[in-house]
C-alpha cells in the first residue's frame, strides 16, 4: 500500500499526497464490527499537489467541483469488512474519479441533418399514424 496511485501513463500521485482516515463501519461485522476501524477515507489536495501539471488540474478541479471541499478530494469505503479491502476499494475509487476528471474532452459533435429518406420515412409513419386514428373515429368522418 505504500506506492503511489497510477492515474494515467504519465500520472502517478505519490503516497505522501495520499492521507487515509480509519473509523468505524456501520452494518453488519458480527463481534468485532465495534471494534475494528475497518471505514477508510482517502483524501487528496487536488488544488495543492506539486505532482499535477497546470491544465490538467484546472481540467480536474472543474469537473470535480462538487465533491471538492477546499481543493481535497475525498473518497470513503466501508462495503467491505476487512480494512484492507476497504483501503483497495478506496483506492481504485479514487484512481476512476481522478482518471476519468483528467480525461481529454470528446471531439465537438459536427452537425448534421437527417437524409432525404429519412425524412420521407417519418413523414409516411406520421401519415399512417393519423390514417390509423383517423379510421377509429365513430364520428362520420
Amino acid at each position: 500500500m505504500d506506492d503511489g496511485l497510477r492515474v494515467t501513463d504519465r500520472w502517478v500521485v505519490p503516497a505522501g499526497e495520499l492521507r487515509e482516515r480509519f473509523s468505524r463501519s456501520s452494518g453488519p461485522g458480527g463481534q468485532g464490527v465495534n471494534t475494528t476501524d475497518s471505514r477508510v477515507e482517502l483524501s487528496f489536495d487536488l488544488a495543492g499537489s506539486p505532482g499535477l501539471p497546470g491544465s490538467l488540474r484546472a481540467r480536474a478541479l472543474e469537473r470535480l467541483a462538487a465533491r471538492l471541499v477546499d481543493g481535497v478530494l475525498t473518497v470513503v469505503a466501508s462495503e467491505h469488512r476487512a480494512q484492507l479491502a476497504n483501503r483497495e476499494a478506496a483506492r481504485e475509487r479514487m484512481t476512476a474519479l481522478l482518471r476519468e476528471a483528467v480525461a481529454p474532452p470528446p471531439p465537438p459533435r459536427r452537425p448534421t441533418r437527417p437524409s432525404r429518406g429519412a425524412k420521407e420515412r417519418r413523414l409516411a409513419d406520421k401519415k399512417r399514424q393519423s390514417q390509423r386514428k383517423r379510421d377509429r373515429r365513430v364520428d362520420g368522418d
